[in-house]
């Protein structure tokens, strides 16, 4: 195939006029987009002369064109309007082959930047809808052009960043990228708010940075709209040299908050950039156990997230309480063991001063919490600990067992089954058993589980009266009510405080097929009024 797309690309390039221009350039975007394009948007990508002050819509070709100039290795998803490469196999010759292009990244960067320094551009007011006809290109070249200069930067693209840096104010694009990022709050006037060293430093394009801090267009510490500083950005988004150049500002305050009480080192954490959260700490003066908003630290949220390399640097420092509750009393481990991030839980129970039935301020242990997150790899650890009470209550009474029951967690109730110390009938504080909950959310299978225990009754009602049968006719759960009926010993007709049979409740909230299985099964039928 190598030498057949190599044979048509030589094609492309001795084809007539501006064909062989067109062929390569549409191959380029193609092949090298951070995201797929739409017809016209490579159409408007392919206009823009490099430079150029003005966009001449008379330069626009049609897709037509571009397909007939790629002589057949280019295709348009007619749906979708998607341009694609005619087969992946090309996409791999293109990656093999890197002189069919020359520096394809710092000429997207120039073309993005020529784009969004253009006077139709540029007279965008930026708090207009985003949906503007006529500048299909618009998007793109805002979410991509800093990520094609960091790739490879020419002194071209570097001249042209500077220039749109320099003016971004009011940009229209800044709202493209921070509506991207999910950052941007209605209401605020974020082109006044989001300056130039803060867009280079999301990015991080170092060269660009650098350029902006000597020219003194930008105080290296101030906060956007957000209060988001240019460190917290390059925190976020990973980019160590930047978060090095900034740091080595005497201005510069690596533990500053932004708007919700977030630092860079936080930010890192979020993100799972080892290398940046290994920067910040170089630092004497960053407090790695920092609490954020409603007392997070940075450890909590890398718990959280599952970024287990970041967890690791930052519980190896002796500073960092690695069982620091938040306001919540929620601990790194917990929210580590909600998430379900078995490597993570693993990291934490390293250190045998970990207290797996330790509560949180809700009285939710370490287990309870594993257990709403429903991941039962970091549950199984957790019962692999002779210390761990598997059948200790949270603050409602429910236990382990009654939570897997209503989550249908069949393999986790098998586990429970087979502890000692698990009580398969143990109540909450509303009088409801594990087999209570598993009637009422319809988990068919873990019913069957439980009513192969001796011990368990299918006819424990809970404080008002209401039993398992009730429970699952009032939900319409079929299958779980056909079990039930099919027992000896299940009363199919006992009613609860309030005089309400299972019937009633299946009548009540019109589960016909329930209430067809019951009525043989009652002497009196209710009337439905």
């Amino acid at each position: 195939m190598g030498d057949a797309y190599g044979a048509t690309i030589e094609r492309i390039k001795v084809q007539g006029g501006d064909k062989p221009r067109l062929g390569i350039a549409a191959l380029m975007w193609i092949s090298h987009a951070e995201e797929q394009l739409m017809a016209d948007e490579l159409c408007h990508a392919l206009a823009i002369e490099l430079g150029s002050t003005d966009f001449n819509t008379d330069n626009v070709p049609s897709i037509t064109t571009l397909v007939g100039c790629c002589q057949g290795l280019i295709t348009v998803d007619k749906e979708a309007s998607i341009v694609r490469l005619i087969h992946f196999t090309l996409q791999e010759y293109i990656s093999t082959t890197p002189d069919i292009f020359n520096r394809p990244h710092s000429t997207m960067a120039e073309i993005c930047l020529t784009y969004l320094n253009s006077e139709q551009v540029k007279a965008i007011p930026v708090d207009c809808s985003l949906d503007i006809p006529n500048v299909s290109f618009l998007k793109y070249s805002s979410l991509y052009w800093g990520v094609h200069a960091k790739t490879e930067l020419s002194d071209h693209a570097r001249s042209l960043a500077l220039q749109l840096l320099q003016e971004c104010r009011g940009h229209i694009s800044i709202k493209y990228l921070l509506k991207a990022e999910h950052w941007y709050p209605e209401g605020t006037d974020i082109g006044l708010l989001f300056g130039g060293l803060h867009w280079a430093s999301y990015f991080g394009v170092v060269e660009v940075v650098d350029a902006l801090i000597e020219m003194g267009c930008y105080h290296t510490d101030a906060g956007d709209f957000g209060g988001i500083t240019p460190l917290a950005w390059a925190a976020w988004n990973g980019h160590e040299e930047v978060v090095k150049i900034l740091l080595k500002r005497a201005e510069v305050n690596p533990n500053r908050e932004d708007n919700h009480q977030t630092t860079p080192l936080v930010y890192a954490a979020l993100g799972g950039h080892e290398g940046v959260v290994k920067v910040l700490l170089t630092r004497e003066d960053v407090y790695a156990d920092q609490p954020a908003g409603l007392g997070r630290t940075a450890l909590s949220f890398a718990a959280e997230r599952g970024r287990n390399g970041v967890a690791k640097i930052l519980i190896g420092r002796e500073e960092v309480n690695p069982h620091r509750p938040d306001d919540y009393g929620t601990t790194p481990l917990m929210y580590a063991a909600q998430q379900g991030h078995k490597e993570v839980v693993k990291v934490f129970l390293e250190y045998q001063e970990v207290d797996p039935d330790k509560p949180d301020s809700w009285d939710a242990t370490l287990l309870w919490h594993a257990a709403a997150g429903g991941d039962e790899g970091a549950i199984e650890i957790l019962l692999g600990r002779e210390e761990t009470d598997a059948d200790k209550p949270d603050h409602l009474g429910m236990t382990l067992l009654s939570h897997a029951a209503s989550n249908g967690l069949e393999e986790l109730v098998k586990i429970l089954l087979g502890r000692k110390e698990v009580n398969p009938c143990k109540p909450d504080n509303c009088g409801r058993t594990p087999i209570f909950h598993a009637a009422m959310f319809g988990c068919d299978g873990i019913v069957k589980m439980l009513l192969e225990r001796e011990e368990v009754d299918p006819n424990k009602a809970d404080n008002w009266g209401k039993t398992p049968l009730s429970a699952a006719a009032g939900n319409g759960h079929e299958e779980v009510v056909k079990i039930l009926l099919g027992r000896k010993d299940v009363i199919p007709d006992r009613p609860s405080d309030e005089g309400e049979t299972p019937l009633m409740c299946a009548i009540r909230n019109g589960h016909k097929k329930v209430i067809a299985l019951l009525q043989p099964h009652e002497a009196i039928i209710p009337s439905t009024t």
